[in-house]
C-alpha cells in the first residue's frame, strides 16, 4: 500500500493578494491598464505622434498605479466598499406621522 503525502493549503479563506494589492484592487488595476491601452490606440489613430502618446500613457499609468496602491493601503480589503456604503446612509430621517410607532 502506498502512503500519500498531501500538502496543506494554509491560505484558505484569505483574500487574493498580488504584490501588495488586495482583493478588488487587482481588478481595478487591470481595468485601468486595459483602458490605457484603448486610449493609446485612439490617440495613435487620431494622428498624434507616438512619442507623445507613449509619454502621456506612461504618466497616466504611473498616476493610476500610485492611486490604486494608495487606496489599497488606505482602505484595505473591504474598507472601500464600507466607505461607499456609509455614504449612502441618510444623515437625517424625517417623519411627519406617528403611525410607524403604532402597532396593530
Amino acid at each position: 500500500m502506498n502512503c500519500s503525502v498531501y500538502k496543506i493549503n494554509k491560505g484558505i479563506n484569505q483574500s487574493i493578494e498580488f504584490k501588495g494589492l488586495k482583493a478588488q484592487y487587482i481588478w481595478y488595476l487591470g481595468g485601468g491598464v486595459v483602458l490605457l491601452m484603448i486610449l493609446f490606440a485612439i490617440l495613435y489613430v487620431m494622428g498624434i505622434p507616438s512619442i507623445v502618446c507613449v509619454a502621456f500613457i506612461v504618466i497616466a499609468g504611473s498616476l493610476l498605479i500610485y492611486k490604486i496602491y494608495n487606496m489599497s493601503n488606505k482602505y484595505g480589503e473591504y474598507g472601500l466598499m464600507k466607505t461607499l456604503a456609509g455614504k449612502q446612509i441618510p444623515k437625517h430621517i424625517k417623519c411627519n406621522t406617528r403611525k410607524i410607532f403604532i402597532r396593530f
